[in-house]
């Protein structure tokens, strides 16, 4: 982190010390900078301050613990998880078994998937699994077990096992908060372990995310961004990929929140 980001972020933590919050374009207006600016210093940063829903926190304050509603994720940013997944599906070939995470930004893609083509889906999400469930090519793999109803997804012991058994061609992956240094985590501890296990076991891991999740850290962390071969984002400048989808060489990427932009997705 730079010299005047540092700067930034002291007088944005100063600004919150007696508590509350204050809006992104509320901090951007105080530093002088643009929102996207405030963005890459909360992801270079060590996290003492996140978003949360437009918002700048203190991340230490018990006020802003973050309750995971699946209901209201899916109504925001929806025209953007829209619009990464038509550029998520283009990487799919017949044939490809394929990872999907649970959350509301990959609904999209599983809701896109051709009708007729040969596909495996592994998931641990009930509402993936209903809407893949349909399409005649798909065959389906839903691993099971407990049943969580706050995220509308499962956990099982031997999930970890069953993944790693599994021959997968792609993982998408999806992330609460993506971080610099803290790498990507989500809300639930029981989503830990499929997340790592699909990420051990697929040939090529992808992360889908839009640009209000940069900078954020959430309770559970499951991988670093070298863990992921490409992110696609919405971002202006935002994580990167760590190869190109016809790039040769090993699995880990080399993903960081700065440098060579990721896949990015443009309004149609």
């Amino acid at each position: 982190m730079n010299e005047r980001s540092a700067r930034r972020l002291a007088r944005l933590s100063e600004a919150l010390a007696q508590g509350g919050s204050l809006r992104l374009s509320e901090a951007a207006a105080l530093c002088g900078v643009s929102p996207m600016t405030i963005r890459r210093d909360l992801a270079a940063s060590e996290g003492g301050l996140q978003l949360m829903g437009g918002h700048l926190v203190r991340s230490d304050d018990p006020r802003y613990a973050p309750v995971y509603d699946l209901a209201a994720q899916r109504d925001r940013h929806a025209a953007a998880k829209r619009r990464l997944c038509r550029r998520a599906l283009e990487r799919i070939a017949p044939g490809d078994t394929l990872f999907i995470d649970c959350g509301t930004t990959l609904m999209p893609l599983a809701a896109s998937l051709p009708r007729d083509q040969s596909l495996t889906v592994v998931t641990y999400a009930l509402n993936v699994a209903e809407v893949v469930s349909g399409l005649a090519g798909v065959r389906l793999i839903l691993l099971g077990g407990l049943y969580h109803g706050s995220s509308r997804s499962f956990a099982g012991e031997e999930m970890d096992t069953a993944i790693r058994r599994l021959g997968i061609n792609q993982a998408f992956l999806s992330a609460a908060g993506v971080h610099e240094r803290q790498g990507l985590t989500c809300f639930h501890f029981h989503e830990v372990a499929p997340k790592r296990a699909a990420i051990a076991t697929a040939a090529r891991r992808l992360l889908v995310v839009d640009e209000s999740k940069l900078g954020v850290i959430r309770p559970m962390r499951f991988a670093a961004l070298d863990d992921i071969d490409e992110i696609i984002t919405d971002a202006p400048s935002g994580p990167t990929r760590g190869r190109s989808p016809g790039a040769e060489g090993g699995r880990r990427g080399r993903g960081k929140l700065s440098g060579v932009k990721a896949a990015e997705v443009k309004d149609c």
